[in-house]
């Protein structure tokens, strides 16, 4: 089985890997940590980590690394002596580690899942215990921390409308990867039983809800001031203002199109463009610009900054970790990835906050 595995893992590879260099050098800062993804760590990360108990944790991107401050900050009072280290699949992800995290937490890229990288990487870091983020299912990293009796716990599960069939159905590869995993915590009894049915063993999963909402709260201290921004490029508290949250190509022109529809009917309409990815930024001021719209990038405005009103029509954000700031001053949001790709990101922010939401099929108004 895991010969086959990595037969046809290093044939996909082949094939996908032109696209996936594409899109680390589309999205900028790729060559930083480059080496990490092959498993090649500078000295200085081997010297931090030597004799050391170490506590790995893993998240995919932008989204789960909210989830990941949230464990870092519950474990490291009851872990006082243990070193912990992080890990992320993308740029964004890591751009968003070295905002949010101390120094003391060593920051890498997630080996890229081929067994002579996983062993190099787990025998480098040698942790005590793994935690994934949600539902990063790679064969050999967890075939070979089975081998090393390394226990992998995976937080926050949830198995998709579309990864669940996939996984009954190459039962005979992940079942028992899912059995191997020492503990699994989901949100609800309905993934738990998901879980169940594609190989975990009933005892390890437990339900202790979702970590989301914890990583929603704004309890944080306000690193931003959104309605004192917005007031110095002329936007006035009264005005109706429309945040895109995580959008997705496409969706931004969509958007501004009905902007400048909108704004015949309502004059004080403002929209606020945050990309998912806000490395497309720079393709998308050139988008924006050839259809005419007034805009202003975030990182354009400066404590000088002053506009008079109706300058500009939109801000774009070419930042990252701001999103749930901007949601506060929103009249509606709009939840992206749902007009040109399937589903939609996760509305529980503008939820908590009680903002009216709307995606490509759905608008409501949600309190919590």
């Amino acid at each position: 089985m895991r010969t086959l595995y990595n037969i046809l893992f290093m044939v996909f590879f082949g094939l996908a890997s032109p696209y996936y260099f594409w899109r680390l050098r589309r999205r900028g800062d790729w060559t930083t940590g480059f080496g990490q993804r092959f498993a090649i760590y500078d000295p200085s990360i081997k010297q931090a980590l030597t004799n050391r108990q170490i506590l790995w944790l893993h998240a995919v991107s932008v989204g789960e690394v909210g989830l990941c401050t949230q464990l870092i900050n519950a474990l490291e009072p009851r872990i006082p002596n243990a070193k912990i280290v992080v890990s992320c699949t993308t740029t964004t992800g890591m751009a968003e580690y070295r905002r949010r995290l101390p120094s003391r937490i060593t920051k890498i890229y997630f080996p890229l899942d081929r067994q002579k990288h996983v062993r190099r990487a787990l025998a480098t870091i040698n942790p005590e215990a793994v935690v994934l983020l949600e539902a990063e299912i790679w064969p050999n990293f967890l075939w070979r921390a089975r081998d090393l009796r390394i226990p992998v716990f995976l937080a926050n599960a949830r198995l998709s409308e579309r990864s669940y069939p996939r996984y009954k159905r190459f039962g005979w590869l992940f079942r028992p990867l899912f059995a191997s995993f020492a503990g699994v915590s989901c949100e609800n009894e309905g993934e738990a039983q998901k879980l169940r049915d594609v190989g975990c063993r009933p005892g390890n999963v437990k339900v202790v809800g979702n970590l989301k909402f914890d990583a929603a709260s704004f309890t944080e201290k306000r690193s931003l001031d959104v309605r004192g921004m917005l007031r110095q490029i002329g936007v006035g508290d009264d005005a109706l203002i429309l945040v895109a949250g995580s959008t997705h190509d496409g969706e931004e022109l969509l958007l501004a199109d009905m902007a400048a529809r909108l704004r015949k009917k309502f004059p004080s309409f403002f929209l606020i463009l945050v990309p998912r990815h806000f490395e497309r930024c720079p393709e998308l001021v050139k988008k924006l610009k050839a259809r005419g719209m007034k805009f202003v990038l975030r990182n354009a405005i400066y404590a000088n900054t002053r506009m008079r009103p109706g300058e500009v029509d939109c801000l774009l954000v070419n930042t990252t970790g701001e999103l749930k700031f901007f949601y506060e001053v929103a009249s509606l949001v709009f939840i992206g990835k749902s007009l040109t790709a399937i589903g939609g990101q996760n509305p529980i922010e503008p939820a908590a906050l009680g903002r009216r939401w709307c995606s490509a099929r759905t608008c409501r108004i949600s309190r919590m």
